[in-house]
């Protein structure tokens, strides 16, 4: 890889690890309830979401109500999402006219999109009219995230608060996350997206005349093109941010109408992990220690940088299968070389694996490249980062409550190794948090593994895979982890729009989001009912060094591989070994 390249990486961190302060000491002086820039504006709107809708932002809830708030906004809004489905080819804003989409599809769509996972298994600009993508799509892309960032802020109330039976409010947590930090991000995103070219019009789809004529499936000769348009901008910049992913298009972020321009490209990927990476900096300032979050971020940040690497050297080597056809797959001034199969020549390597490692590590799943198309261990790197948690950066919220549970975890095994109680910043942590965070490790273990099972030894599930062996074992894999895991991103070569992978995977999605949420609030309450200890000397484990780093690091690998080595060895791995040996 050439020197272009890697200064193309380095600057996306280092503008990425700068943002991190600023923006996370916004968001932890929203959630704290201080006054900012914004509050001029957004006081008054505030106010008026609650006298609307009958909420008293003063009272707040313990764990249980919380969650009961969580599940009852997220099941209205899936709801709301299945019967515009269903009902669009009556409703306006569908110049298209397209018809009311399968029940199947619909479901799975609703589910995905309620649980911030946004996988698709339509194609956006051919199934989904106008106001379905903007008042259902576009609308669950701030709701779902902002559910996910008001979870993990419940749980950081837990570890501040002692002796407190309540963490907060879900519905101010919910509406504050909308009004100062997703919206005004989003319609700045947006105004830059278009700026570059990326579409925002209610306009029908256009036709336009090709500079040669070609010839269809059928010996049809073809003069025009028609190219879909739509209220794209405003869609994209929320999917990003929110770590959403869901693409207005089919072919997601790869498609110019979505990702015209470097800039554009940059500006997106810098939008997958932004808030994910700011939201660590917001736990250290609300915990009153702004090491605690650094460190989180560090140990995120050293896996994230060691996979995208792997994954850019994957890429970056080709497959040699092409080069003993005579191909030259070397890099030059004019051969971007490596693997190119799948990939926009605009783009290139570099930028697709950093794509492929930021939306697989922050839940995101949306693409500029199609991930069926890399080499086995570029597959695998996205894969794998799904099986660790989602925790490298992570969903908005969800990443930093998944990576907590790994420091209860560390923490607690530490303290068994020492020979002393478990403390995490001044809370004892006892058998009910780790039941709690157990939970959070192991229920996407159980449920990707399983879901596998079923699709590669049922005969609806062996139907649509067609790529046989081990990367077909791979596409049934990566979508049950993709599920699993709130991402949404696919290998394309498995058939899934059917009515087996639509319900199964819907379900998976669902039990994979609440499941999760649940145990988080419940961690939140159990640590904000306990006194607060001081450290009890010599032997505690402080969890703002080098050393705990390393050690949390550790746990999250090891979870990661005991729970899923089996299954790469069975796909990615063999693929590799076949290809290369």
């Amino acid at each position: 890889m050439n020197i272009d390249s890697w200064l193309q990486l380095i600057f996306y961190m280092v503008v990425l690890i700068a943002l991190v302060k600023p923006l996370g000491l916004f968001m932890a002086r929203v959630y704290q309830g201080e006054r900012t820039f914004l509050s001029p504006l957004m006081r008054p709107v505030e106010k008026v979401i609650y006298r609307l809708s009958g909420v008293r932002p003063d009272e707040e809830m313990n764990w249980k109500v919380y969650a009961f708030a969580m599940l009852l906004f997220n099941g209205l809004g899936l709801l709301v999402v299945y019967g515009l489905q269903r009902l669009q080819g009556f409703l306006p804003l569908n110049p298209q006219a397209f018809g009311a989409v399968s029940p199947d599809s619909s479901w799975n769509t609703a589910v995905s999109f309620a649980t911030n996972t946004n996988w698709q298994g339509y194609g956006g600009e051919t199934t989904m009219s106008y106001l379905t993508q903007m008042l259902a799509m576009t609308v669950q892309n701030f709701v779902s995230a902002a559910t996910g960032m008001a979870i993990v802020i419940a749980m950081i109330r837990g570890l501040v608060r002692h002796t407190a039976k309540t963490i907060g409010n879900f519905w101010l947590d919910l509406t504050r996350s909308v009004l100062y930090i997703l919206l005004p991000l989003a319609f700045v995103l947006a105004l830059l997206l278009v700026s570059q070219g990326v579409v925002q019009t209610f306009s029908q789809s256009k036709t336009a005349a090709l500079l040669q004529p070609a010839t269809d499936t059928n010996g049809n000769t073809v003069t025009q093109q028609i190219l879909a348009v739509g209220p794209a901008a405003s869609q994209v910049a929320i999917k990003q941010l929110g770590t959403n992913g869901g693409g207005f298009f089919n072919a997601n972020s790869a498609h110019p109408f979505e990702n015209p321009t470097p800039l554009s490209n940059f500006l997106e990927m810098l939008s997958i992990l932004l808030i994910p990476a700011a939201l660590c900096y917001t736990f250290g300032k609300m915990v009153g220690d702004t090491r605690q979050g650094w460190a989180i971020l560090a140990a995120m940040t050293i896996i994230f940088v060691a996979l995208l690497a792997s994954t850019v050297w994957a890429e970056q080597t080709g497959n040699p299968a092409i080069a003993s056809l005579g191909v030259d797959i070397q890099q030059s001034n004019i051969n971007p070389g490596g693997n190119m199969e799948g990939k926009e020549v605009r783009f290139g390597v570099a930028n697709s694996a950093l794509w492929a490692t930021a939306t697989t590590a922050a839940s995101n799943g949306s693409v500029d490249s199609m991930h069926d198309s890399n080499m086995p261990l570029g597959g695998m790197i996205p894969l794998w980062l799904m099986h660790l948690g989602e925790v490298i950066y992570g969903g908005v919220g969800s990443g930093l409550y998944g990576m907590l549970a790994f420091v209860i975890v560390a923490v607690f095994v530490a303290g068994l190794m020492v020979g002393r109680t478990p403390e995490y910043l001044g809370k004892k942590i006892e058998a009910y948090e780790m039941k709690m965070a157990s939970l959070i490790l192991l229920i996407p273990v159980f449920t990707a593994l399983v879901g596998t099972a079923i699709g590669v030894m049922t005969a609806v599930g062996k139907a649509t895979i067609y790529n046989p062996g081990p990367h077909g074992f791979t596409e049934v894999l990566y979508a049950f982890s993709s599920a699993t895991a709130n991402n949404g991103s696919a290998f394309a070569g498995l058939g899934v729009n059917t009515p087996f992978y639509n319900t199964a995977l819907g379900i998976i999605m669902f039990f994979a989001r609440y499941w999760l949420a649940i145990p988080a609030l419940a961690i939140g309450g159990s640590l904000a009912l306990k006194k607060k200890v001081p450290a009890s000397g010599a032997g505690t484990l402080a969890t703002h060094t080098p050393l705990f780093i390393l050690w949390l690091i550790a746990v999250v690998i090891i979870v990661g591989a005991l729970g899923f080595l089996p299954a790469l060895a069975l796909g990615p791995i063999v693929e590799h070994l076949m290809i290369f040996h």
